[in-house]
């Protein structure tokens, strides 16, 4: 039994402020000293990346100033994604995550009680407060009513037995009047108010055409942002009543997922994946990030270093070559589109990149990584890699996807099922190659991607631990280093 102080930071609906909150939340009591573990429900790359943000820079600033800061704040933000994942990996990943810390805070996603399409409560807020048995604290717009919030948190209270909504941040407030006429509104309703925040337009994060813009490209602002975060939570929020609402959560009895024994299980179940480093040889995975490639989930790394690799991060912005004796190249999410230029500009490690392919040398590459190894994107060369086309579109493809491998990869064996999600703005013709990477088959048929020698290059964003032995089927296709 694992006792982990946490809370779930919900919303009856997007855009009622759960992000600024949850960020704020997270920065003051890194500012308390307090190490805090960072989570985000969903498949969402860019909140958990302002979660680390405002942790980081909350415990530094504590530290600068002669505070307490037990873990230096560097923890990154996890997600917990019961579609993604499966619902019993939840807790074990949270479990992994929020190990040895003092808080964890997990922002939903949505609202409270929305999930996958279709399927009822699954990968809702709801459904992993339940999974996690933590108490919910409901993030309430409360600018354009005042009466009404009572019958409002509720119903939301209410919904589900099962699903302990414990609390009530009222945000966007008006006035000291309006804040007065909310909390008599409500007194009768059994939920307690745990804090009221004043509308204000100073630390808004700006958007463009798939949600905010990530920490990586305006980190300065984005420091100052959560910073002003975190003063209006001091100033607005009941900290010690939220720590003592986390402290009651129950105990886990859930085992912590480890990605030491995630690799060992494959590596002793497939040895013979086809590879060829060998089990001896420590190959380089060269590992995309820098501000055009921001999309990763941390498990990623986590389990390629387990399974024997040497993960080293590049910038294709920024760095004209691979890492010293790159053996294998992965290459995820973000936006590829914004910097089409820069990245053309940058031949040398375009080159790079297609002698690697040419090579034989493993690339797992999804939706921006997909776009870079193309011929171009939007007129702009690229890696030309993949005998493809892609461009910016009008729409946007959103949503969960059941899928099957069609061909064999460095990711996974023909017939692997797996759960994905899309996420872009960008179209590529063709969408699929002579050997796709993947057939969907829900919520619609058709092949994608492409799977040509070890290059397994697609749309679709999968998270690794689902997926028993990915990583070391990668690192066991490496390039050994040299000598």
């Amino acid at each position: 039994m694992v006792s982990v102080p946490r809370l779930v930071i919900a919303a009856p609906a997007s855009g009622s402020g759960k992000t600024t909150v949850t960020a704020g939340l997270m920065a003051a009591f890194a500012e308390r000293g307090l190490d805090v573990s960072p989570h985000k429900v969903g498949p969402d790359y860019i909140d958990p990346g302002y979660h680390a943000l405002a942790i980081s820079s909350a415990a530094s600033s504590a530290a600068s100033s002669g505070g307490r800061s037990r873990a230096g704040g560097a923890r990154p933000g996890r997600n917990l994604d019961a579609y993604l994942c499966g619902p019993e990996r939840i807790a074990p990943l949270f479990l992994h995550g929020a190990a040895g810390c003092d808080l964890a805070l997990v922002e939903g996603v949505m609202g409270l009680f929305d999930g996958a399409a279709g399927q009822g409560e699954l990968a809702s807020t709801a459904h992993v407060a339940k999974l996690l048995r933590a108490p919910v604290v409901l993030v309430v717009d409360a600018s354009s009513q005042s009466r009404s919030v009572a019958a409002l948190v509720h119903g939301f209270a209410s919904w589900d037995p099962e699903v302990r909504v414990a609390g009530v941040i009222l945000n966007k407030v008006g006035s000291d009047r309006h804040e007065a006429m909310l909390h008599e509104a409500l007194e009768g309703c059994g939920v307690p108010v745990f804090g009221a925040l004043r509308r204000t337009r100073a630390v808004r994060a700006p958007s463009r055409h798939l949600g905010l813009v990530p920490v990586a490209e305006r980190h300065a602002e984005a420091v100052d942002s959560v910073t002003a975060l975190a003063a209006r939570v001091r100033e607005g929020c009941d900290l010690d009543g939220l720590l003592a609402l986390a402290r009651s959560a129950p105990p886990l009895s859930e085992r912590a997922w480890d990605p030491e024994e995630e690799a060992h299980r494959a590596i002793r179940t497939a040895p013979a994946a086809g590879g060829r480093a060998g089990r001896a040889a420590r190959p380089v995975v060269a590992v995309a990030g820098g501000a055009a490639f921001t999309f990763s989930y941390a498990e990623h790394t986590e389990l390629l270093t387990a399974a024997g690799a040497r993960v080293v991060p590049f910038d294709p912005l920024r760095d004209e070559r691979l890492p010293e004796g790159t053996g294998g190249l992965v290459i995820g999410g973000g936006f590829p589109e914004v910097y089409a230029p820069e990245l053309s500009a940058n031949e040398p490690l375009r080159a790079a990149v297609a002698g690697l392919s040419a090579s034989g040398a493993p690339i797992a590459a999804e939706c921006a990584g997909l776009l870079y190894l193309a011929r171009s994107l939007d007129g702009e060369p690229m890696c030309g890699v993949l005998a493809a086309e892609a461009r910016m579109s009008e729409r946007l493809t959103l949503g969960y996807r059941e899928a099957v491998a069609v061909s064999d990869t460095s990711l996974a064996a023909a017939g692997t099922r797996v759960h994905g999600h899309e996420f872009h703005r960008t179209t590529i013709v063709p969408g699929a190659g002579p050997e796709p990477a993947w057939g969907l088959v829900h919520p619609e048929r058709r092949t994608e991607g492409f799977a040509q020698g070890d290059v397994h290059a697609s749309y679709l964003h999968v998270h690794w631990a689902s997926i028993p032995g990915a990583a070391a089927r990668f690192v066991d296709r490496c390039v050994p280093p040299a000598g």
